[in-house]
């Protein structure tokens, strides 16, 4: 989440004679460009627009469609177009994830934060055919403010992870019973970042937990057990805030995770499993605007359709020009395109 006062990227120089202020910038990032981007979000004139998260339609990937939070409202549903397919109101959920069971039933879940000292879990079921949700019930996101959430699918069940603002990682399993919330008789020992924590995603492949700790750095979280400090904020690779996460696995342990290094207005991918800094790349202005201030990233390799062949990138935009904030999308060939082309020429 970004600072209120909007200094977070800011570092102050101490001179005679007085002081000023410059942005704090990593190491270079390689431009890439949006496709497309979405209809802004309903909150204009606010920080509003914060998380998607994707689903892929595996018989028609082009009709795959994009939830995301408008923080102070609620829930969008979108095509890969970005056109707004429908709307939930919600009040203030921040972040939002989603899990196709593969049994016909999409389940989305969201970080509500309308009551700051107990989180809550609203659940939902994506329609694939009319774009809409329909809310069937809530878990308890533990007690504190509601901030990232993360989720993946175990067993036959969901394990969700609630982030809380601060820094509190309260996990559950919880399961559809006829089509309602059902939570599983599941203990996991509540685990913690020092300080304010946001972004978060699990590797599906074995549990292991991503947390951003904004102003630190990437925690991670084997499935069961204590965390390590996987990717510290250096002013490098990551400046601080450290805001959403995505991963990109391939074959047993690799693959990437991308990190939103919102003091500079950049990504950051990591090779996995070591975590090896893999480049950089920041969302310019082309034929659509640049991105800024990006909290939100969701990031799926696969067909998506002509515009998306290989996968499909998704950043919120905290400076949307005149309009209200929205999401920008991003063909995933072109990121890493610009990256090897980057490699090629060092």
């Amino acid at each position: 989440m970004r600072k209120a006062d909007l200094i977070a990227p800011l570092v102050v120089l101490i001179a005679a004679g007085g002081c000023a202020t410059v942005p704090i910038t990593g190491e270079p990032a390689l431009p890439v460009y949006a496709v497309a981007e979405t209809v802004p979000v309903g909150t204009a004139n606010e920080d509003a627009a914060d998380d998607p998260a994707i689903w892929r339609n595996p018989d028609d990937p082009a009709a795959s469609l994009v939830v995301a939070t408008d923080k102070k409202g609620g829930l969008y549903v979108y095509d890969l177009k970005g056109a707004q397919r429908s709307f939930t109101p919600a009040g203030r959920v921040n972040n939002v994830d989603l899990i196709d069971l593969g049994d016909g039933q999409i389940v989305v879940i969201a970080s509500d934060r309308n009551d700051p000292l107990q989180a809550s879990l609203p659940v939902f079921l994506l329609d694939p055919g009319s774009g809409k949700l329909a809310a069937i019930g809530a878990l308890s996101g533990g007690a504190g403010e509601a901030y990232g959430i993360c989720a993946r699918k175990d067993g036959s069940g969901i394990r969700v992870a609630s982030i809380l603002k601060d820094g509190t990682v309260f996990e559950q399993h919880f399961g559809l019973s006829r089509g309602v919330v059902a939570p599983f008789v599941t203990a996991y020992p509540l685990r913690k970042v020092p300080s304010q924590a946001e972004g978060c995603v699990y590797d599906p492949r074995d549990g292991t937990l991503y947390v951003a700790e904004e102003d630190v750095g990437i925690w991670r979280f084997p499935a069961e057990g204590v965390g390590t400090l996987a990717a510290p904020v250096d002013s490098r690779q990551l400046v601080a805030d450290v805001e959403g996460l995505a991963i990109l696995p391939d074959g047993s342990d690799g693959g990437f995770l991308v990190a939103s290094s919102q003091g500079d207005n950049a990504f950051a991918l990591f090779r996995l499993p070591d975590m090896v800094p893999a480049g950089r790349f920041r969302i310019a202005a082309g034929a659509l605007g640049a991105t800024e201030e990006t909290d939100g990233i969701e990031a799926k390799a696969g067909d998506f359709g002509p515009d998306y062949p290989r996968g499909i990138f998704i950043a919120q935009d905290g400076q949307n020009g005149s309009e209200a904030q929205n999401f920008k999308f991003v063909p995933l060939q072109s990121i890493f395109a610009a990256i090897e082309e980057g490699v090629a020429a060092r």
